[in-house]
Parts: C-alpha cells; structure tokens; sequence
C-alpha cells in the first residue's frame, strides 16, 4: 500500500461559497478508482503538545495500492478538477508519501 498524506493551508479571506466548494472537490476525491480508503478532515481537538501542529486547515489521507494506482490517482479528471479550480485557494501545501 502506498498512503499519500496532504496538508492545505489555505488563504486568509475566503468567502463561504469558496469553502463550500473545496470541501465538496475535496470530498469527490475519494471516489476516484484508484482510492483504497479516503479520510480527509480538520485539526482534531486534541490536547497542545509541542510535537503536534495544528496550523494547517485541512489534510487527506489517501491510500492506494501502489505507485501505479498513486500515478492513476494524480492523473484522474477529478484530481485535475480539484488542483485546478482549488490551487488558487492555497496558501500552501505539503505532501507525504509513505509505502
């Protein structure tokens, strides 16, 4: 299995219509083919430790079957979708890739 992991931090001033629609693009991506399992969410109301950050506003965790699937993944209409109509958004992004 390969698990990719993303973090968004999005920009200040977003309207709620502009909310609305990343989580909704968001949510699409786990019906794509390739997804094995798809979890996406915000900073859970854990207690403050100095090892855990909270500063990013959502993340995805996607898994898939392997580097294949991964590529399949990157390439599908809706990731195309979503990078295209939701990169604007972000103030930045950071992707973990762990097999």
């Amino acid at each position: 299995m390969l698990v990719h992991t993303v973090y968004f931090w999005l920009k200040e001033g977003l309207s709620d219509e502009q909310l609305a629609d990343f989580r909704t693009r968001l949510a699409k991506l786990g019906a794509i083919d390739a997804v094995e399992a798809f979890y996406w969410g915000t900073p859970a109301a854990t207690a403050d430790r100095s090892v855990i950050d909270k500063s990013f506003d959502y993340s995805i965790t996607v898994v898939v079957r392997d580097v294949a699937a991964h590529d399949r993944y990157q390439e599908d209409p809706v990731h195309r979708d979503f990078v295209e109509h939701c990169a604007p958004r972000f103030e930045r992004i950071v992707v973990y890739d762990v097999d």
